[in-house]
């Protein structure tokens, strides 16, 4: 004899229901604590970071990546971008605390080294604009891949650097239009 034939109907449907709505509640869970202490989910709508990251892209970048170390040349980073917060923005760090970054012909040389920065990854031969910059303790100087098309930190009003509380983490893959690791 079964056992369940003695208790109610109604009490197997509150027993499925509870069921139901407890796993319900474990995935919202899970997914808030993944999407908020884990993974950042973003997007790369302009051409900015071509060719390394296609437009439009979604990618995911790990929150945990510098919790035991700093962030460092040619990461790529998604962060809040400093003159909207509620913005996301996805860049190449290129100078870091304490540097000197000096773009001269569209070449970038950093504390006045005599030889530019090997960028394997640019698409095309920057602008031949000449910059300036000279980055706070705590702030990293970021660009754009695609230089004569990217909105980054030669260009922002309010300053020319990005906070290192902003960043959210390290680009790690795009997942759309097509999947492929980010370096």
């Amino acid at each position: 004899m079964d056992t369940n034939d003695n208790i109610p109907r109604s009490t197997k449907i509150r027993k499925e229901i509870f069921s139901w709505v407890r796993v319900l509640l474990f995935a919202v869970a899970a997914a808030f604590i993944i999407n908020n202490v884990l993974i950042v989910n973003a997007s790369v709508p302009s051409g900015s970071m071509l060719d390394t990251i296609a437009a439009p892209s979604r990618l995911v970048a790990f929150r945990l990546s510098y919790l035991f170390s700093e962030p460092e040349r040619f990461d790529i980073v998604v962060f809040r971008y400093p003159e909207n917060e509620s913005v996301l923005h996805v860049k190449r760090i290129i100078g870091l605390p304490g540097e000197s970054v000096d773009i001269i012909g569209g070449q970038v040389f950093i504390n006045g080294s005599e030889i530019p920065l090997d960028e394997w990854y640019l698409l095309e031969r920057p602008w031949s604009e000449n910059h300036s910059f000279e980055v706070p303790e705590d702030h990293f100087f970021v660009l754009g891949d695609n230089r004569n098309h990217s909105h980054d930190g030669r260009g922002w009003a309010s300053s020319h650097y990005l906070p290192r509380e902003n960043i959210l983490g390290r680009a790690a893959f795009s997942y759309f239009p097509s999947f492929g690791i980010i370096r």
